[in-house]
């Protein structure tokens, strides 16, 4: 028997779901569009765990909350999250705050659907074509195909699937066991998802075999030649080489075109992870430093990092005509992909990948290019670039910093050097205690909410900080504060 108690809850109440959804656009208006891109507010108000835990009383209960309360809690969820739009959040490769393609993704959201099928995402699986179409068009390819994926690591994977696919096809029904000895190979200053992948799939970790990088960080094609060899003669199959166009740490571009050679000379696949680099694409002036990537079978790219299209956006490109992608991935499931629909059954997409439900990817980068052009967007890259230029500069005139590399693109990785090591660079310990600095400072300025910058160690360098300039609203003013940020933060060191 139905309860005669009315439900705490909004359904079917027209008048008072569209009261909470403009109050709580209103607050996010307010405490991310707002105060989250101010610079005169902080990037983040720290809270240890356990106290976290009871500030934002994250409990489930039996009973719902008042339409005050639950406003109160989108309040504090914002209070005390991250703000990456803020001009002073430089810690990953993803800051700022794009409107057009934030409108987007609140569209996106707001539909609801999935990228499965024409039936149900007509819209969207005609605008995801067409903005692959143009990405591919960047890369130089007149045709191909491709998909969006939940991030950069999972446009790894796929690549390697599909290589191994392509290679041994009957792998997708006998499973490993239609394998010989596989070995693909990658840099190794190459994203963690790479290792990931190969364990993902079944290929183990093992069969990833790391190529030596010089000292900038991009791959030796000599050794890339070496190694190839080495796993032939323990009789391993070679079929892929994971290239990286903008290297996470460094932001280092392997030499592709050299690359290729040693890929096209032993029939191998290549794959490009570009998911950083890719967006240098929209630069006359920066995109040689992905020469040879149209020689490529697949690329990886994320737009939702340099491009600031909000997460995710996360491409993978093919330069394949063969319907590859289906091929591999296609299970024919007969409740979705019937047939004998009344449309061109070729436009439901879904069986082209390992999921089921796909959310909508495209609409926030198709709106964003849509109100800004590719000039626009062009012009944001060239900024980004020009301005990581400037903080080297002024990073060079003082000197309580250490630059660790000139870098070729928005990576800009430098120790700060405290007062109490400025004349002992020759001691012996010197390094071992400049190892210790950056994790202080990461913590006053994170506690502070001043701003937020990643460090690292790499290879026989001891920590040092990687600051990534790509909020494109960021200014010389931004870059000046944050070297004083620095020096006041380590003035006691």
């Amino acid at each position: 028997m139905a309860d005669s108690q009315p439900l705490l809850s909004l359904d079917g109440d027209a008048v008072a779901a569209e009261a909470l959804l403009r109050d709580v656009f209103g607050i996010v208006l307010d405490e991310v569009i707002r105060k989250g891109t101010s610079a005169s507010e902080k990037v983040c108000e720290w809270r240890e765990p356990e106290e976290l835990k009871q500030l934002l009383d994250l409990e489930l209960r039996n009973e719902g909350e008042s339409q005050e309360q639950i406003l109160e809690r989108c309040r504090a969820v914002i209070r005390y999250s991250v703000k990456t739009c803020h001009p002073r959040f430089f810690n990953q490769l993803f800051s700022g705050l794009d409107p057009h393609a934030l409108a987007g993704r609140i569209v996106t959201e707001s539909l609801n659907t999935s990228q499965y099928t024409y039936e149900i995402a007509p819209v969207f699986v005609l605008m995801e074509e067409e903005v692959l179409k143009k990405l591919r068009a960047l890369v130089g390819w007149s045709s191909g195909d491709g998909v969006f994926c939940p991030g950069g690591s999972i446009s790894n994977m796929y690549a390697v699937n599909l290589a191994r696919y392509q290679r041994y096809p009957d792998c997708k029904h006998r499973g490993l066991w239609a394998l010989p000895p596989l070995a693909l190979f990658t840099s190794k200053e190459c994203h963690y998802s790479v290792k990931k992948g190969a364990a993902f799939l079944g290929l183990g970790t093992d069969s990833v075999r790391m190529v030596k990088a010089d000292e900038r960080g991009k791959m030796i094609p000599e050794d890339l030649e070496r190694q190839i060899g080495l796993a032939e003669a323990e009789g391993a199959v070679p079929f892929l080489v994971s290239a990286t166009s903008g290297t996470t740490v460094l932001g280092a571009f392997d030499p592709l075109e050299a690359v290729a050679d040693v890929c096209q000379r032993h029939g191998l696949w290549l794959h490009v992870d570009a998911a950083w680099g890719g967006s240098v694409l929209l630069s006359q002036t920066h995109r040689h430093l992905l020469n040879g990537i149209q020689r490529a079978d697949s690329v990886a790219w994320n737009p939702h990092k340099l491009l600031s299209a909000g997460l995710q956006c996360s491409a993978l490109l093919l330069r394949d005509t063969s319907n590859l992608l289906k091929r591999c991935h296609g299970s024919q499931a007969s409740y979705l992909f019937q047939q004998d629909k009344f449309y061109d059954v070729a436009l439901d997409t879904g069986d082209k990948v390992v999921q089921c439900g796909r959310r909508v990817d495209c609409l926030k980068l198709w709106l964003m290019w849509k109100a800004q052009g590719g000039q626009a967007l062009e012009r944001r890259v060239d900024q980004a670039f020009a301005l990581a230029r400037y903080l080297v500069e002024e990073l060079k005139k003082r000197e309580a910093f250490e630059l660790v590399m000139e870098p070729e693109f928005v990576n800009v990785c430098f120790w700060f050097v405290p007062p109490s090591l400025r004349e002992k660079k020759g001691s012996p310990d010197y390094g071992e205690r400049l190892a210790k600095v950056a994790p202080i400072l990461k913590e006053r300025m994170v506690r502070k909410g001043s701003m937020m910058i990643g460090y690292q160690p790499h290879g026989t360098r001891g920590n040092f900080f990687r600051m990534v300039v790509a909020n494109p609203a960021l200014t010389r003013a931004d870059m000046d504060f944050l070297l004083n940020e620095l020096e006041w933060l380590g003035q006691d060191l």
